[in-house]
């Protein structure tokens, strides 16, 4: 298999170096920079950390030792790397971290090796990775095309080969959507398993998580392993798993079809499949509660920042003029609906182990179909087309619950089609182990470049 593991297993067996894998990494960067995954890179700090790789003990190496791993500039921030969110007014901001967030020295410490941030949506308010000012990410498969986002640029990153493996963020759908576009696996992991220390600065109410994307179901599993730091003993594989199918009436004829045949691959795996009504109405409702929350979070963001409204793009200023507008009360009320919700979420596992759902509606809209940078600042209108884009995703993130995307075949148009599972919350293992039954027996996907520095 092509992905991460078997970068670092190349590595490890000497068959290449934390050092030449590196260098196809930054050389890959620069070769297809018209795609925009990438907004910073610091070159020296990329051979700093992949000749100290090298020189590492056995014992002292990671499962991912010696990986190249580029950061979402969104997010956790890693030592070296300046996160500006994808906006210009943060570019004159912000400094490069002096030290890891708790998140990123276990990802050290797994073994990759950061060196660059990814492209992101100004304050990741898009389904895109159209950072202002600098050029959007485009969709390998077809670069007349959105990604996905917010983590758009990590996933054209690892699609397009320029790394294995990216950090990715998700508060509504971010891991998940661009996975989805891109032909790759996402987990959006559970509630509080993953560390968002010491700052938090991606908290967001408890909505939003962190993992990585890759090529295989087994990166994601290894990589949310090397950084859970739950407590909680992993739910139990059971011996029939019970899954709910939920298709909504919103998702085209692909989607549909991907779903139903990763629904018998679970068959075929030994599961028992039950057709359920989507929880349309839930995920409009999730989908609101993430938008107020965006709003407010924004708004206290640019406070903190001094930014003001006529630095931002028209829509981000709409977005945060509405939450400067909120009574504290309203967002006490909030947090009531957010629980009554989580309850509801949670009820729907009563009887199965977990749903499986599309991921989009449709294939991936051109370069621009969540522009922030117009005139119109309706932000209803635009976060409505985001939501009909991924019906439901905001589910997992308002009730906390784990959803992992991968792909299964290819649609019409040349694109691949992803799929999603979503369980419980703690039941991140167990959807990984759903997941794997679902690559091994999906259609293979040739992608559009190979990884950089890999063996063949």
């Amino acid at each position: 298999m092509n992905d991460a593991t078997a970068l670092a297993s190349a590595i490890s067996d000497g068959r290449t170096t934390a050092r030449a894998a590196m260098e196809a990494s930054l050389s890959a960067c620069d070769a297809h920079a018209k795609l925009g995954a990438v907004v910073f890179i610091d070159k020296a700090v990329a051979r700093t950390g992949a000749a100290a790789a090298d020189n590492t003990a056995r014992n002292d190496r990671g499962p991912f030792h010696g990986v190249p791993f580029l950061g979402k500039d969104l997010g956790s921030t890693a030592e070296g790397l300046p996160i500006a969110a994808g906006a210009a007014a943060m570019r004159t901001r912000v400094a490069a971290p002096e030290a890891d967030s708790d998140l990123f020295a276990a990802f050290r410490q797994a073994g990759f090796l950061p060196f660059g941030l990814t492209a992101s949506p100004p304050f990741g308010l898009a389904l895109d990775a159209a950072p202002e000012g600098l050029p959007p990410a485009c969709n390998p498969w077809n670069p007349s095309l959105t990604p996905g986002g917010s983590s758009g640029g990590a996933a054209v990153a690892v699609a397009a080969g320029l790394v294995a493996i990216a950090h990715a963020t998700d508060a509504a759908g971010s891991i998940r959507v661009p996975a989805a576009c891109c032909g790759l696996v996402g987990l959006k992991p559970s509630q509080g398993v993953i560390p968002a220390g010491p700052n938090f600065n991606n908290h967001l109410m408890g909505i939003a998580s962190e993992l990585v994307l890759a090529r295989s179901v087994r990166d994601v599993t290894t990589a949310f392993g090397a950084v859970n730091f739950s407590t909680r003993p992993p739910a139990a594989v059971p011996n029939t798993p019970r899954i709910a199918l939920a298709l909504s009436a919103r998702c085209d004829a692909a989607q549909i079809a991907a779903t139903r045949a990763a629904a018998d691959a679970l068959t075929a795996a030994g599961c028992a499949i039950t057709a359920i009504a989507a929880p349309d109405q839930m995920g409009a409702e999730a989908h609101a509660i993430v938008k107020t929350i965006l709003a407010v979070s924004l708004a206290e963001w640019l406070l903190a920042l001094e930014i003001t409204d006529d630095q931002v793009p028209p829509l981000a200023a709409a977005l945060a003029s509405k939450g400067r507008a909120m009574q504290a009360t309203d967002l006490f009320a909030l947090t009531r609906r957010m629980a009554h919700l989580s309850d509801r979420a949670a009820a729907m596992f009563t009887n199965f182990d977990a749903i499986l759902s599309p991921v989009l509606s449709t294939p991936p809209p051109p370069l621009g179909a969540f522009d922030l940078d117009h005139t119109d600042t309706d932000t209803d209108a635009h976060f409505a087309k985001m939501e009909a884009f991924a019906p439901n995703a905001a589910i997992a993130n308002v009730a906390g619950l784990p959803a992992v995307a991968l792909p299964f075949g290819m649609q019409n148009a040349g694109l691949p089609v992803g799929v999603q599972l979503w369980g419980p919350h703690g039941a991140d293992g167990l959807l990984c182990h759903l997941a794997a039954q679902i690559e091994a027996r999906a259609p293979a996907l040739t992608y559009p470049f190979d990884i950089a520095g890999l063996p063949t």
